[in-house]
């Protein structure tokens, strides 16, 4: 008996992991900071708004010496627009407007990771606004079509039926919305 208690004891231990004596907890607000993800259904957007014509000054002041004036991409650095019809073909051209299925994944992305020289210093109305002119020059919204918490989610991107589930059984279905609204729509 006592052997079995001083395995369990044991095994209780090494699951916790050892301890180092370093650092500390992180504090609420603390995680906060890094709790940022965005579900396609738009959970998790915060509050603010943009518009393409907004987002024009900023994607050109913060993002085009990388991608271009018009998301052309330069160099080692990608595409954002064009490659409508291409992902069936030899040469796929994987951009914001031909691959991506969700809109929200745009807001996401920049705010994790633009301008590349300096990941999180645009303001979340920047965010919006660059995100809406992304979208204008791929042809999805037009210039002044306000993009917000509410609004993103909606939009409906070319390759939004592009992607199939995980068949496999120990992965959990995505909670993604779903539209039989065709490209450039809005979701009710």
């Amino acid at each position: 008996m006592r052997s079995a208690l001083l395995v369990v004891l044991a095994c209780g231990t090494a699951a916790a992991g050892p301890r180092y004596g370093l650092g500390r907890a992180p504090t609420t607000a603390e995680l906060a900071t890094a709790d940022i993800s965005i579900s396609p259904t738009g959970v998790g957007l915060p509050e603010g708004h943009g518009t393409g014509r907004e987002g024009e000054a900023v994607y050109l002041a913060r993002c085009a010496g990388c991608h271009g004036l018009h998301g052309q991409g330069l160099g080692d650095f990608p595409a954002l627009v064009g490659g409508r019809g291409t992902l069936a073909s030899r040469s796929p051209v994987l951009t914001v407007g031909s691959y991506w299925p969700f809109a929200t994944t745009l807001f996401d992305y920049i705010r994790r990771a633009m301008p590349y020289t300096s990941p999180g210093t645009l303001s979340t109305d920047d965010i919006y606004a660059v995100a809406a002119f992304i979208l204008v020059e791929n042809a999805i919204i037009p210039p002044d079509f306000v993009v917000d918490a509410r609004t993103l989610p909606r939009i409906v991107m070319p390759n939004a039926g592009g992607f199939r589930a995980d068949p496999r059984p120990d992965v959990a279905p995505p909670s993604t919305p779903s539209s039989p609204l065709r490209e450039g729509t809005l979701r009710p």
